[in-house]
Order: C-alpha cells, then sequence, then structure tokens
C-alpha cells in the first residue's frame, strides 16, 4: 500500500488565476460594473414583486450582509420609474395635510393634495390670516359702519331706559321703590315718596308689616318679569349688533374668501375654506382685539371641552404632513431605524397648566407616510426589535391605511388628551430585508400574515459561479470601488488576488463570493498599504498584507492556543505512532474570526457491551449533531464485524483536554479511525490530523471548514519544525473546497507538507497505519494480516471473554 496514492497534487489546493489573462494593465482602464453579478433568481423576483400592483405582493428579500439586497431593490425601483416615465405613464404622487375639524377638533381632517399644492394651501391659509388681521379692523372702524352699530346700540339702550322707568313709575304707584345691585333686585317701601326707615318700618304694627311684606313679595313677580324683558333687550341688542357685524364683515371680506375658494380648486380644499370663513363670521371680535394685547386662550365659536387651552387662531393652520413639491417621480423611503414614532408618525403634546393637550398641527409623519404612492424599504430585524412596529406594520399593509396613534395605547397604556386624526388612505409597496433564518422563523410562527402580506420572496446567493465573465465583472466591480471611493487603481496581480480572496471566502475553487460589502473592505484596506507604501497602485503585495494585517488584528486566541499547544500545556503529538490516539482537527468560529487548530483524540476498547461511550456526552458537553456522528460508529462497526455474532465491545470516546461544549460530525472518521487503532493494537501516525464525516456504510462525507483545518495544523507543525512527513487527511469531496494560503501550498510544492484525500474508511486506515485494510474473503474472514483482518480478531476474542465470563456466571461448564 502506497500513501502516496491519496495525495492531493499542489495543482489542487488552490484555485488561482493568471494576471496576464487580464486584458488590462491596470482598472482604470475598465468600466465601472453597472448592475449585479450573478443574481438572476433574485432579480426576477424583485421585477416581478414591483410590477404586480395587487394587495399583498410586497417583497421579502433575503440574504447575507454585503450581497447587495439594498442596492438591488433601489436600483430595480428607479429602473421601473424610468420604465414608467418612457411609456408616458404619470405618477400620483400627492400631498398630504391635517386641518382643524370644526365640528370635533379631537379629530382632524386631512385632505390629500395634488404634488405641490401642499405648501401653496399653507402659505393660502397663513395669508388669509394676515389678511384678515389687518381688513376686518378697517370695516370696523369705517364711518359708516360706526354710525349702523351707533344707532343699533341707542335704540337699545333707549328701550332698556323706558322699560326701566315703566317699572320704576308701576312700583311708586304702590308706594315701593327698586334698587339694582350686584347682589341683585331690592324692594323697599315708601312713605311720602321716601325709602320708610327701619325705625318707621318697626314702629308699625305687626298687620301692617305683614302686608308690606305680602305685597313686596307680590310685586316682586311683576319685577322678575320686567327683568326678563330688560334681559331681552340686552340679547337682541346684542344679536342687532353682531348681526351688522357680520354683515359688514361678510361683504367686506367675501373678495377675500371668493379668491380664496376660487385658489382652492379641489372640492376637499373649497369645503375646508367655507367652514374657516363661517368660523371667521361667527369669531369677528378675535380680529377686534388690540394689536398689543394677546389673543384670548378660549374661542368664543364651536364649544370647547372643559379646560382647554386651544389657540383660538388654530383653524388658520394647516399642517402640511407630507410635503412631495421636490419628489421628482415617487418616493422612496429606506427607513434605517424603524420604531414606531419614525414608522408610522406621533402626535406631540404640550404642557399646560398641568396637563398636555395636543392638536392637528402637532401631528407629525412616519415613514408610511412618506412613502405614501411609493416605496417604504426597511430591515425586518430592526422592525421585529421594536416594540409593537411588526404587528403595526402588517395592520397598515392589510388595511390600506396610515392611522396616527400614540404607542401608549399599543401596550394598553392610558394616553393623556388623546387625539383621533383621521387615517390617510395608503398605496405602498413594502421591501423587507433580512437574513433566511429570520423569514423561516416568521414563515413557522406568523406564517398566515407573511403568506397573505408578503407573497413574494427574493433571495441573494452568497455565491456565483466562478466563470469568465463573473470575473470579468469582478474587475468591473474592483474598477466601480475604486472610482467611488476615490481608491488607487489596482494593477493584474492585485485584481487577480483579490477575485481569488472571493473565490477563498465561500472555499470553493468553482464558486465566488457575491458579498461584496466584504470585498470592498479589502479594496480599501489594500488601498490603505499600497498608499504607505508610496506606490500609484494596488498590487498583489498590497492585497496580501491587507490580508496579513486583518489576521493579525484578530487571531490573538488563536496565537495562544498555538503556543500553549507548542509549549506541551495542549499536549498533541506531531511525531510518532500511538495506539488508539489521534489528532482531530476542530474549528472555532469567534464571529469576526474563525481557525482551525488539532485536538488530541483518545479511544479505549475493552470487554463489556455498552458499544461506544461517547465521554463528552456523558458529561454534557456534546452537541446533538456529535452525538448522532458517534452513534453512527455503532452502526458502522456492526455492519462490518457483527454479522454473524453479537458485537461485544465497550469503548470510550473522548477528547482530550475539551472543557467546552463539542459539536458537529466532523470528528467522527477520526473517532472510528482510534477505535480500529485500538482494537487492531495498530499504532496511528501522529503526524497526520484528521478531519471526516463518516456514514454507516464506512464512506467519508464532506465537512466544513476544510482550509481553517488544514492551515491550523501546517501553522503548529511549521512552528514546531515541518518536518517533511506532516500532513492531513481530509473527505475527497472537500478537494474542490481548497483555497489554502500560498505557503500552504509551496510547502506542498516542497514536499514539507502534504494532503491526502480518502473516499472510505479502510483508505484512511491505510494511510494512517501503513498496513492495507483488507477485503473479506469468499469464506468470510479478511487477508491475515490486514487492518479489518485484526479488528475481526479482536472482536472476536471480545465475544468469546463474555460468552465465558457470562457462562460461568450461569454456571455452565467452561472449555
Amino acid at each position: 500500500m502506497n500513501t502516496n496514492d491519496y495525495k492531493v497534487p499542489p495543482e489542487r489546493l488552490r484555485w488561482t488565476v493568471e494576471p496576464q489573462s487580464f486584458p488590462f494593465e491596470c482598472t482604470d482602464e475598465l468600466q465601472p460594473l453597472d448592475g449585479f453579478i450573478g443574481q438572476n433568481r433574485a432579480i426576477e423576483a424583485i421585477h416581478f414583486a414591483l410590477e404586480v400592483a395587487k394587495p399583498g405582493y410586497n417583497l421579502f428579500v433575503t440574504g447575507l450582509t454585503g450581497t447587495g439586497k439594498t442596492s438591488a431593490i433601489k436600483s430595480h425601483i428607479q429602473a421601473l420609474i424610468e420604465e414608467h416615465k418612457a411609456e408616458g405613464l404619470k405618477f400620483e404622487v400627492a400631498d398630504w395635510a391635517y386641518v382643524y375639524n370644526f365640528s370635533d377638533p379631537d379629530q382632524p381632517r386631512v385632505l390629500k393634495l395634488s404634488k405641490g399644492r401642499g405648501s401653496q394651501l399653507r402659505q393660502q391659509v397663513e395669508q388669509l390670516l394676515t389678511t384678515l388681521r389687518s381688513e376686518i379692523p378697517k370695516i370696523f372702524s369705517s364711518d359708516e359702519y360706526q354710525e349702523q352699530r351707533k344707532r343699533t346700540e341707542e335704540e337699545g339702550r333707549a328701550r332698556y331706559q323706558r322699560t326701566m322707568e315703566e317699572l320704576q313709575q308701576e312700583m311708586r304707584a304702590e308706594n315701593f321703590g327698586i334698587q339694582f345691585s350686584p347682589m341683585g333686585v331690592n324692594l323697599f317701601p315708601l312713605k311720602d315718596g321716601k325709602p320708610l326707615t327701619p325705625e318707621e318700618f318697626t314702629a308699625l304694627s305687626e298687620g301692617e308689616r305683614r302686608a308690606v311684606d305680602q305685597k313686596r313679595e307680590s310685586l316682586m313677580s311683576r319685577v322678575q318679569s320686567t327683568l326678563e324683558i330688560l334681559r331681552s333687550i340686552e340679547t337682541e341688542t346684542l344679536n342687532q349688533v353682531r348681526a351688522l357685524e357680520r354683515s359688514a364683515a361678510e361683504g367686506g371680506l367675501a373678495y377675500i374668501f371668493t379668491e380664496a375658494q376660487r385658489q382652492g380648486q379641489q372640492q376637499e380644499v373649497v369645503n375646508f375654506l367655507q367652514a374657516l370663513k363661517e368660523y371667521t363670521l361667527n369669531n369677528l371680535r378675535l380680529f377686534q382685539e388690540s394689536q398689543d394685547q394677546p389673543p384670548p386662550t378660549q374661542p368664543p365659536g364651536p364649544p370647547q371641552p372643559p379646560g382647554s387651552q386651544r389657540n383660538p387662531f388654530l383653524p388658520y393652520e394647516v399642517n402640511l404632513l407630507v410635503d412631495n413639491s421636490d419628489v421628482q417621480n415617487v418616493p422612496v423611503i429606506i427607513e434605517s431605524n424603524p420604531t414606531w414614532g419614525n414608522l408610522f408618525g406621533r402626535i406631540e403634546r404640550r404642557a399646560v397648566m398641568g396637563t398636555y393637550l395636543s392638536d392637528h398641527t402637532m401631528l407629525k409623519p412616519g415613514g408610511v407616510h412618506r412613502a405614501n404612492g411609493g416605496y417604504l424599504i426597511l430591515n425586518v430585524r430592526d422592525a421585529l426589535m421594536n416594540a409593537g412596529v411588526w404587528e403595526g406594520l402588517k395592520r397598515v399593509i392589510r388595511n390600506q391605511e396610515a392611522r396616527l396613534e400614540d404607542p401608549f395605547e399599543q401596550f394598553g397604556f392610558l394616553a393623556p388628551q388623546a387625539l383621533r386624526p383621521q387615517p390617510i388612505p395608503l398605496d405602498i409597496k413594502v421591501v423587507l430585508t433580512g437574513d433566511e433564518a429570520t423569514y423561516r422563523l416568521l414563515y413557522t410562527y406568523d406564517q398566515e400574515d407573511l403568506w397573505e402580506l408578503f407573497k413574494v420572496k427574493a433571495e441573494f446567493d452568497y455565491q456565483i459561479n466562478l466563470t469568465q465573465e463573473n470575473i470579468s465583472a469582478y474587475c468591473n466591480f474592483i474598477c466601480a470601488v475604486c472610482k467611488t471611493e476615490g481608491l488607487l487603481p489596482f494593477d493584474r496581480e492585485g485584481a487577480a488576488q483579490v477575485v481569488e480572496y472571493g473565490a477563498r471566502l465561500v472555499s470553493d475553487q468553482g464558486k465566488l463570493s457575491s458579498r461584496f460589502g466584504v470585498v470592498k473592505d479589502l479594496l480599501i484596506e489594500a488601498d490603505y498599504w499600497a498608499r504607505r507604501d508610496g506606490s500609484s497602485m494596488v498590487g498583489g503585495s498590497h492585497v496580501k498584507k491587507a490580508l496579513e494585517e486583518r489576521v493579525y488584528r484578530h487571531n490573538l486566541i488563536e496565537e495562544r492556543l498555538r503556543n500553549l499547544t507548542s509549549e506541551g500545556t495542549i499536549m498533541v503529538d506531531l511525531q510518532g505512532s500511538v495506539v488508539g490516539q489521534i489528532n482531530g482537527l476542530v474549528v472555532y468560529d469567534l464571529g469576526d474570526f474563525s481557525f482551525g487548530r488539532p485536538a488530541r483524540i483518545t479511544v479505549k476498547t475493552f470487554a463489556g457491551s455498552k458499544g461506544v461511550v461517547n465521554i463528552e456526552r456523558e458529561s454534557q458537553l456534546s452537541g446533538r449533531i456529535h452525538d448522532k456522528g458517534v452513534l453512527i460508529l455503532s452502526g458502522y462497526l456492526g455492519w462490518k464485524y457483527a454479522q454473524e455474532r453479537p458485537l461485544s465491545l465497550s469503548a470510550s470516546i473522548s477528547f482530550e483536554q475539551s472543557y467546552e461544549g463539542v459539536e458537529g460530525d466532523s470528528a467522527s472518521s477520526t473517532e472510528l479511525y482510534a477505535i480500529l487503532s485500538s482494537l487492531s493494537e495498530l499504532p496511528l501516525k501522529q503526524n497526520i490530523a484528521v478531519t471526516g464525516s463518516v456514514n454507516q456504510k464506512g464512506e467519508i462525507q464532506p465537512i466544513g471548514g476544510v482550509n481553517q483545518k488544514v492551515e491550523g495544523f501546517f501553522d503548529l507543525c511549521r512552528l514546531s519544525g515541518l518536518t517533511g512527513d506532516q500532513g492531513v487527511i481530509i473527505p475527497h469531496q472537500n478537494v474542490r473546497n481548497l483555497m489554502l494560503r500560498q505557503d500552504v501550498v509551496e510547502a506542498v510544492e516542497q514536499g514539507k507538507f502534504h494532503v491526502y484525500a480518502v473516499e472510505t474508511i479502510d483508505q484512511g486506515m491505510e494511510a494512517l497505519t501503513g498496513v492495507q485494510a483488507g477485503e473479506r474473503q469468499p469464506d468470510g474472514v479478511y487477508s491475515q494480516g490486514t487492518v479489518n483482518y485484526l479488528v475481526d480478531k479482536r472482536l472476536k476474542e471480545l465475544g468469546e471473554s463474555m460468552r465465558g465470563y457470562y457462562g460461568a456466571m450461569l454456571g455452565e461448564p467452561v472449555a
């Protein structure tokens, strides 16, 4: 058996692109990328969702960060807008304003105005108030008006005076006088035309005094009747004065409101101005106040709620909630912080005399209002993280209307003096961005709403096919970033290194990463090192420097563990051969950085019937996938060696010096090698580390993190000294995933390090022991001296020992 049969040649350890194959000297010669690379599935889904103008056809875009989701959405929305413009379609974008509700101030009315009309209406009403403040005092100061008012008031006073005199004369005829005071009306008896003094009243007999009191009471009814007449005279005079005021103002202001209503054009605006005119005519005294006096806080017109402190000029204020006068086509709103207020608007308040008041001028818009008639883009995770926003968003989409509500009410709190503004009809297309896990979570727990409201899903892939077309597009992307970010141009070698990095990101020799945000970061960092080097272009050495420095900034823990291993604190043998001991490869994922390192795995086998015991599981340090991988080992052993007799075996497996959880099945083949070594007593090479999953048929299965695992073991071997016989065994399927560092590839080329690829457990045992695995012969036994022969022989011995042990316990004769 020859171990070289399983070696992976150096040319297959890394995909490379020849810089000379690029048809440019530097990226400045290229055209910047215009479009997206390799996302046809997602692009078609976006186009479909944006084109279908039906309820529920909103868009949910998934994909990893940096794959260009938001950029693609914005680009396609703009392209769709341009396409509609070319077809001559007109966009119906409106302004929205809240105005005073004269019948119920707590329910402000909403006006839908043609684009740009909102600001005009606001200015028009402001100018109208200014005109009223100027013109109404002029009307009331005119000689004609003053003459008519004076005549009306004098007539009222004359009638009042005559009625009073008639009452006084009537009382005198009954020998009574009458006196009016703030305390009321007082009737007192007269004698000889003069009021009766207290002494004179006391001197009267009891009968005379009683007669005076009775007469006073009878006269009081007459006095009350006369007082009612006086009050009616006052009211009639006041009404006549107000009618005169209204008549004078109506005539004088007719042209002002007629012109305003003519400019209003829309019926809703005309109706509002008509109501405003009526309010003005009913509250003319507001404009008669001295300019030096502050306006009253309570309008004398419509009834106000108790304690209200509303500004009487509030009806003359237009709250332009959404002003689309500057929007060229349709609004496209990207809400980066979708809190309740930012998304659905808010009702502001002001503190007045110990309470909180609000009105229609204190209504503020949210993203749904600004996006009305267009597109709203937000991140689903942000929406879910803000209390009430997800449910509120679904309600807005389902009802197709936006209600300005207090967030307090959504959580059961009592909102102070809550307004109930009229809802605004909505016509928006909502686009959610997020990751696949969040989409699946929502589909599991909120399936009905998600299906009803977001019928289209666009999934951005994190990788694209490695084709010549996509390689050229990568170079065009580099050109685009250089121009937009002001970076130095990249030469051929620099561009080649970036493209190879794209393959490294996805660990696939046939794919490139589509996470262009990550690639962009590399371009910026490489530009830094090129400028520091005084270069006019970014070369391959600068890209390599950027990658090395990025690793250096993050690999402190990796370096400490490597040093601990080299010092012997973490025990790993890199030379010799040991029975039942092997170096497995594990990956540590720290979030922003991942690295591989070897871990010693030991196995002890002995007589018993417990089967394979996972010490990690028994100590609750094993994950479910790792547990499954260990259980598969029992299936393989039973299928391979226990077809004619029960499997009598106890084997304990342990990850030595492992104090944290172990997850994944990538060490299952490694554990199986150690079990077979312990049974056959064939030592395993410690200079070869192993990774790979295995199934019950003994076939090696691919794993993840193959590059980190190979490089982790290589770094440790290099630190201890490369001997030329060290290497790593990987699954044969993972060869296409190899994008190893250049120093690893060079060591393999020089014969200092090796990478082996195997398909089965038998091949792996041959590589690790140097002994042939052996095939089962027609008589059912394995070739003598092979791995499988020794394993089978040992299992038979364990079975016989167990049979003898239990037979002795039962009193059976033992041969």
